[in-house]
């Protein structure tokens, strides 16, 4: 079982001008943990069988509803149904500011719902205030 400081932050991303941006604004901070990214919803969902064969499972999953193959939701609904890993926290980081996708993200267990701001020095910012929050304020859920 890896420690806190030895797990990952989950990015469920597909856009690559995202992940970039994410990977940027974590990297100012410093981040410590490391950043591990599944590019569309069937890796995430592989990600889930790779814990359960031994991987560290991530301290936080930021991800996108937006995704190929598999969609956010459908993520999102499978790892809160998983008895060890729907403890996990999610951050849904997303274009969408649907009403419909916010109920729906919250309804399934989301922690956090943010809309990605287009501005670059706002979304570093957003990114900053996740990686603080959810990485050395909170205490994360044994697994």
């Amino acid at each position: 079982m890896a420690s806190a400081a030895q797990r990952p932050v989950l990015l469920v991303e597909d856009n690559p001008i995202d992940v970039e941006l994410t990977r940027r604004a974590l990297a100012r901070r410093r981040l410590l943990h490391p950043l591990e990214v599944a590019r569309d919803g069937e890796e995430a969902l592989a990600r889930i069988r790779s814990w359960e064969a031994g991987a560290p499972a991530p301290l936080i999953i930021l991800l996108d509803l937006k995704l190929p193959k598999v969609n956010g939701l459908e993520v999102l609904q499978h790892l809160k149904a998983h008895v060890h890993y729907r403890v996990i926290p999610v951050i849904v980081l997303t274009t969408s500011a649907e009403v419909r996708d916010v109920e729906s993200a919250y309804q399934l267990g989301v922690n956090s719902y943010i809309v990605k701001p287009v501005d670059f020095d706002r979304f570093v910012e957003v990114a900053e205030t996740l990686e603080h929050y959810w990485t050395a304020v909170n205490i994360p859920p044994p697994l």
